[in-house]
């Protein structure tokens, strides 16, 4: 087994063991990719304060995530194609989360159904949906997360339409992968990725084949799913949503302090200041810079989480440090299923915990709770560059 030190030790091993369409899948963003990559460098321009002489026995990164217990302020955030990267993807990330002691969410657009991965994982899980046109699709999916035990709903409202992203049109992304001459080349160097998905019968988007009106196979899902997005998704329609799943629920893609406020007087449980990665509206700001902006705007009685950019525990505790009371990472789990399976998913996690626990140490803390602006250093106008 590889010495992994680093999420981008994964990565590399990701880009090397997973066909080039899912790798493509993950590691990209819409259009330019200025908003993709405006995510992690935005990060790395922020510093942290070194304190000394200060007692560090008796650390904790543990917290609270909709009231539940977990080990550190990071969720396994809901990524559609999971089950591509590495087979039974869904089932081996939430083993991995539920080991580590931290949520996992998943995705509408899994391959893994939301019943394949209730009979797996060992600890409860929280559920994303996708707001489709119909109805019906959306109400006994909701049912299906309730049958199954999911204790949060995790309710994405940035993918009405979706964003373009060149890397994904040019390989011809489908799941399963299309047997064209150029996919066959390069399945024939995976050839481990191959023999592991050949072992399972989760090759299809799982929460929709066999579950959508007409949907029996991956030719009738393609144009399914082109249709389906519902663009009339408006606070109407989410306060339904609300009312029938009866539990909690977190509003995930606020990225503007209007919206932020709505959610709050919405009555949100929480809310996740994103930007879907990059992978939606490039040329929108970063996550991490607009996240001080709406925690001012919401003050401090609402639960505020952010994704998009998360690459390592630090990054995590400058999240935190800058207003967030926890975090979601995709891509960097992602990197760690595609390099190693499950395996690669714990190693992942331990990589952020440990980096995490370390640094907070180094800057004088002994518990996530403590952080604040006071550990970071940032460049002038770093919070108010832009207006």
């Amino acid at each position: 087994m590889p010495v992994i030190t680093c999420i981008d030790d994964l990565k590399r091993l990701h880009k090397r063991r997973t066909p080039k369409m899912f790798y493509d899948y993950a590691e990209s963003g819409s259009y330019t990719e200025q908003t993709f990559r405006e995510n992690t460098t935005d990060f790395e321009k922020i510093r942290l304060r070194q304190k000394v002489a200060v007692d560090m026995e008796g650390r904790s990164t543990a917290t609270t995530m909709m009231g539940e217990d977990v080990a550190m302020p990071v969720a396994l955030a809901p990524v559609g194609l999971t089950g591509m990267q590495r087979a039974d993807g869904e089932i081996k990330a939430a083993r991995a989360a539920a080991k580590a002691g931290v949520p996992f969410t998943l995705s509408t657009m899994s391959i893994c159904s939301i019943e394949d991965v209730a009979a797996h994982s060992p600890a409860p899980f929280w559920f994303q949906l996708y707001v489709m046109k119909d109805q019906d699709f959306v109400d006994a999916t909701l049912e299906r997360a309730k049958k199954a035990g999911c204790t949060t709903l995790v309710l994405t409202l940035d993918l009405q339409i979706l964003g373009q992203r060149h890397k994904d049109l040019k390989n011809g992304l489908s799941a399963p992968p299309k047997l064209t001459l150029p996919v066959l080349l390069d399945l024939a160097t995976k050839w481990q990725w191959g023999l592991e998905m050949l072992q399972t019968k989760r090759r299809f988007f799982g929460n929709i084949v066999g579950h959508a009106k007409g949907v029996t196979d991956a030719s009738s899902l393609g144009s399914w799913t082109a249709e389906q997005f519902d663009l009339k998704l408006d606070w109407s329609k989410i306060a339904r949503i609300r009312d029938q799943w009866g539990g909690k629920m977190i509003l995930k893609g606020i990225l503007d302090e209007e919206d932020a406020l709505i959610a709050k007087d919405f009555g949100a449980d929480a809310i996740v200041v994103s930007n879907h990665g990059g992978r939606q509206l490039d040329g929108a700001l970063s996550a991490i810079r607009m996240l001080p902006r709406i925690r001012r705007a919401v003050g401090d009685d609402m639960e505020i989480y952010m994704d998009s950019g998360i690459r390592s525990g630090q990054d995590v505790l400058k999240a935190l440090a800058l207003g967030a009371d926890s975090t979601f990472i995709g891509r960097a789990f992602i990197h760690g299923l595609g390099a190693m399976g499950e395996k690669g998913v714990s190693a992942a996690l331990e990589v952020i915990r440990k980096e995490l626990d370390v640094t907070m140490a180094l800057c004088g803390e002994k518990n996530v709770h403590a952080l604040g602006r006071h550990n970071l250093l940032l460049p002038n106008g770093f919070l108010d560059e832009y207006s």
